[in-house]
């Protein structure tokens, strides 16, 4: 019953397939290398992770952390493996080891894939030992001095860092932790930023979500509970839609004393509810948003559809090697986005918005389809690693 209950991970050419990519990407270019490592590689977050560094031109996967049961073994013989592609040769014959910093000391950055049971105590045991750790779990997310950054909304949050590291005892040079967020939030709040930075705050947000079945993990959903059928309840995963999004959207200002803080856009208090439900679909989260500007007269919906379209965020202009060329896709079409058919668009990097249109209870409506297993996991927290070395948070090795 539990992992029915949680869940945490105009374009004219479409793909309905991820080994049929006809979007344009920036250029994979040479860059830092960078040794890294994998906690929880044998689970499908972990294994999402290491596909998609497998041929990264920064990022070289050095070490594979799991459990005890796998520790010792070649990965290809300790997993499971769930994905669509095989498993990458860097990985195949790399040796699992337990999650544990002395095995780790090499590594750069820490993706972490682990399951929330047991990421608490691991990875503050790998930010204790000076490692620096991107995770997908959600044990650290409302820590005030950890951010939750979403890498296309707000990596000015990286600027807490300092903070934390001076808050540990004793101090810290290179450990902490960032978290990405919920992949529900994720989705969202890609282009209600686009939004806000194009006509200010937002004060009221209802949001319908239709979650995929891989957002429960595996072996997740049980058929007889998904099949035929909607649930319309994740556990706890309404207040986390609720909660994340005013620590993303917020921003995080020096107090008199200097000391900065997580403000959850409390300059504009932004209203949210939030409505999450499972549906028998294996991969991509929609969601149905309705919004309120603070600012009268709201833009119309032709002016959405032109800021959502032209939006730019700092992964781009920086030159991170996973973002996509375009964040968000403005569909014209009544009947997009669809999660089989626009799921993988830009490799699951970017997000597709349809049906943008005047709301008589609010200002405006829109939906918003994002790849929960991509830019919604392991893409997210990869992204905010490549931003963090660009903006020499992390070394080189």
């Amino acid at each position: 019953m539990s992992s029915l209950l949680t869940d945490d991970v105009g374009v004219t050419d479409y793909s309905t397939s991820p080994h049929l990519a006809k979007y344009p990407r920036p250029n994979m270019s040479e860059g830092p290398s960078v040794k890294v490592g994998v906690l929880g590689a044998t689970g499908t977050v972990g294994q999402r992770f290491i596909t998609l560094l497998a041929n990264h031109p920064w990022f070289v996967l050095h070490a594979l952390g799991a459990s005890p049961r796998s520790a010792g073994k070649p990965y290809k013989t300790a997993v499971n493996w769930k994905q669509s592609t095989r498993i990458p040769a860097v990985a195949q014959d790399l040796i699992v080891h337990e999650c544990k910093p002395e095995f780790f000391s090499e590594c750069a950055v820490i993706f972490s894939g682990l399951d929330a049971d047991v990421a608490g105590d691991i990875e503050a045991a790998f930010r204790a030992a000076d490692l620096a750790v991107f995770s997908n779990a959600k044990n650290y997310r409302r820590d005030p001095l950890v951010p939750l950054i979403v890498p296309y909304v707000n990596p000015n949050h990286l600027a807490i860092l300092p903070q934390q590291q001076a808050a540990h005892a004793p101090a810290l040079k290179r450990g902490f932790i960032v978290t990405n967020a919920n992949c529900s939030s994720t989705g969202v709040v890609i282009p209600l930023s686009a939004l806000e930075k194009a006509f200010g705050p937002i004060e009221s947000l209802l949001v319908t979500t239709m979650q995929a079945i891989s957002g429960a993990g595996y072996p997740g959903v049980p058929a007889l509970d998904i099949i035929d059928n909607v649930v319309p309840h994740i556990g706890g995963e309404e207040e986390k839609m609720e909660w994340e999004m005013l620590k993303i959207l917020g921003g995080v200002p020096k107090g008199d004393d200097g000391a900065r803080s997580f403000d959850m856009h409390a300059k504009t208090p932004l209203r949210i509810s939030a409505s999450c439900n499972r549906v028998p679909v294996i991969d991509g989260h929609t969601a149905c948003v309705s919004l309120r500007f603070s600012r009268r007269p709201p833009p119309s919906p032709q002016q959405v559809r032109e800021a959502l379209a032209s939006f730019t965020c700092d992964a781009q202009t920086l030159g991170c090697p996973s973002a996509p060329s375009k964040i968000i896709s403005v569909h014209e079409e009544a009947d997009r986005p669809q999660p089989r058919l626009d799921r993988y668009y830009q490799d699951g990097a970017g997000v597709s918005v349809g049906r943008i249109r005047q709301c008589q209870v609010l200002d405006i409506k829109f939906v918003v389809l994002a790849n929960n297993v991509s830019i919604g996991a392991a893409t997210s927290s990869i992204i905010n690693a490549e931003l963090a070395v660009l903006k020499g948070v992390v070394g080189g090795n």
